[in-house]
């Protein structure tokens, strides 16, 4: 027999879920509630991020995709972002406490952290961004291929470049980050094997002076056209090329806001699409414990231009990169498969 729930009870409820776990979110939207097979429940979502949202890049994505989520999907979102490694369990642990659908650790460093939550909580959905790791029922891991993204970046450095030197800084040497740098390498080399690729791993994703004096000694080296995947430190990179005014590539998200007169493309991992794409996947209930890669064919790698800057970029140059784009789309190029 159904029972019409108080709509004081209601109103308890929403205040409890208000107060969340310490981190931002949104306030819930009111809704229909109902008991049984015929209960239409929210569809809760939280992320843990490993830095600020106002980065610009890697935190910044993961805040858009829960955003885009609560507009696409009707998702109640909350976030906690800055999370010390220490506290990992104890995030995971306070959402799902909370009744949260899916809980994001965005960042390969949450694994070990969701992978011992999950066995807790088996109806909530982990998931892990930048990991290949997954758990049987409830932990799945997706990428968007930061390999992809450099190899677009190598690759249009190599048609650009008038010095025959190209650069990309990269930031920790984690896998995101390693994985952009191969693909750098062998865009360049696909595309033009004389062209000499300059790369460094700095160590730091927060220390901009260090990112701006390795990409200006990389300048002083000849380099004319500059990449990196150093987060908060990129900004150094993009910085350096401004100063010596070359050409800089920027990742993740359109960087060209950053310095319109020096980014005139970035290689974009859209995060925040993909982030919508694995929670749809849980939503219809399509959502398996497993690695799901995401890159180009699914339209989450790419290139976006600057239209200030871009008739710098030679009508030939386009045309290759846009034929790339192409035959990535259509499997005719398979980057794992080539040489550095």
């Amino acid at each position: 027999m159904k029972r019409i729930i108080p709509l004081v009870v209601l109103t308890l409820v929403a205040l409890l879920v208000l107060n969340g776990c310490g981190g931002k979110q949104s306030a819930p939207k009111e809704g229909a509630s109902k008991e049984g097979a015929q209960a239409e429940a929210k569809f809760k979502v939280a992320a843990l991020l490993p830095g600020p949202i106002n980065d610009g890049g890697w935190n910044a994505s993961c805040y858009d995709g829960i955003k885009k989520a609560e507009k696409e999907l009707g998702a109640e979102v909350a976030y906690r972002e800055s999370v010390p490694q220490s506290d990992f369990e104890e995030a995971f642990r306070a959402y799902a406490s909370q009744g949260y659908n899916v809980i994001i650790g965005h960042g390969f460093q949450f694994a070990d952290a969701a992978k011992k939550v999950a066995k807790e909580f088996p109806k909530t959905t982990f998931l892990i961004t930048d990991s290949r790791e997954s758990q049987e029922p409830n932990v799945g891991s997706y990428s968007v291929l930061a390999k992809e993204a450099g190899f677009l970046g190598g690759a249009l450095a190599a048609l650009m470049t008038k010095s025959g030197k190209v650069a990309c800084v990269g930031g920790l040497g984690i896998p995101p980050v390693t994985d952009t740098i191969e693909g750098f390498k062998k865009g360049v080399k696909y595309v033009n094997p004389k062209v000499q690729p300059l790369t460094a791993i700095t160590g730091s994703f927060e220390d901009v002076a260090k990112a701006k004096e390795t990409a200006r000694a990389f300048i002083e080296n000849g380099a004319d056209i500059i990449m990196h995947n150093a987060d908060q430190a990129g900004l150094g990179v993009i910085q350096a090329a401004q100063e010596k005014k070359i050409l800089a590539i920027g990742v993740i998200k359109d960087q060209s806001g950053i310095a319109p007169d020096t980014v005139f493309v970035s290689a974009y991992r859209n995060i925040a699409d993909g982030i919508v794409y694995m929670l749809k996947q849980v939503k219809e209930g399509k959502f398996k414990a497993q690695f799901y890669p995401l890159g180009v064919k699914q339209g989450v790698v790419g290139l976006y231009w600057n239209q200030k800057l871009e008739s710098k970029v030679p009508a030939e140059a386009k045309a290759k990169i846009e034929q790339i784009i192409k035959d990535m789309k259509e499997g005719k190029i398979d980057i794992n498969t080539l040489p550095e």
